[in-house]
């Protein structure tokens, strides 16, 4: 999440489907001046929402010190991205391992959950210029790295890349490792598996960015029908921030473009976050999410 109304429009579309969420994001990735200070809202707003079940989780956190900061702002889960010794170059196996098991001990103590990564997902995870190559997931590295770090959760690499430029074509077999996943779940079956850079790039949310003066060029995602798959190999938890910001952009656009004198905030960012709620309450229906909050158990 980016803002506070972002966030607003997943924890309603998690209410309107009876769904448990995870509210997630990157530090220094936000409209807001200050990390701390969207961070206190985040948790005050996640407090009106009583009857959702939410975790709060800090994405990517790129050193100790930023998931220190998280809990102690209230996070109840941080992600230490340790695959990265900059970003740049990839860290190696043992450099990943000792800060990944540093912030595991430290949260652990606190009750926080801890993700962490292995192998490198593309792209560029806050939208930025920067990006990662591909550096597929390895088994015996995951058995391994969660024996060595006791992470609740690890994201693992299948080919899949962050932001709204992946596949050149539909992705197949040979791109999307599917079976990395049933492989790396049956050495870790206790260990929560994570998808990043799962957006399905819709082409109707292209479309009506590009009519609306945007310059995307076609691309490919991953599939719904992958994603909903890759649950029943064993994902626990799918990252796609790209999709939600395009039906957000494309509402925003369309406003705008058809109230050629408003410029008032208001008017145009709430198109863009009911838009938003609608595709996530949309994927929720489609992972199976919907209908697992605490009133069906």
């Amino acid at each position: 999440m980016t803002d506070l109304a972002q966030a607003e429009a997943v924890l309603d579309a998690a209410a309107s489907t009876d769904s448990p969420v995870i509210v997630q994001t990157i530090a220094g990735a936000s409209v807001h001046g200050r990390d701390e200070l969207f961070w206190q809202a985040l948790v005050g707003l996640i407090g009106n929402y009583p009857d959702v079940p939410v975790v709060l989780h800090l994405d990517h956190g790129a050193s100790y010190d930023d998931c220190v900061r998280a809990i102690g702002a209230g996070f109840t889960s941080v992600m230490i991205d340790g695959s990265m010794r900059d970003h740049v170059t990839p860290a190696t196996f043992e450099e990943n391992v000792e800060v990944t098991r540093r912030v595991v001990e430290y949260a652990h103590a606190r009750g926080v959950s801890v993700e962490g990564e292995l192998g490198t997902i593309g792209g560029s995870e806050d939208g930025g210029a920067s990006s990662k190559a591909i550096i597929l997931a390895d088994p015996d590295e995951a058995e391994r790295f969660v024996a060595a770090t006791g992470v609740d959760a690890l994201a693992v690499a299948i080919g899949t890349s962050h932001g709204a430029y992946k596949f050149t074509s539909p992705p197949d077999g040979t791109v999307l490792r599917m079976d990395l996943i049933e492989e790396i779940a049956s050495r870790i079956p206790d260990t929560h598996l994570v998808m990043h850079g799962s957006s399905s790039l819709p082409a109707d949310l292209r479309e009506i960015i590009n009519a609306h003066g945007g310059k995307l060029p076609e691309s490919w995602g991953v599939p719904e029908s992958e994603k909903a798959r890759s649950t029943k190999l064993g994902i626990r938890k799918i990252n796609q921030g790209m999709d939600s910001h395009m039906a957000h952009s494309a509402a925003v656009r369309t406003y705008l473009d058809a109230d050629g004198i408003g410029v008032d905030p208001a008017l145009y960012g709430k198109p863009g976050r009911e838009a938003m709620q609608r595709i996530v309450a949309d994927r929720m229906q489609v992972f199976g999410q919907a209908g697992q909050s605490y009133r069906h158990r």
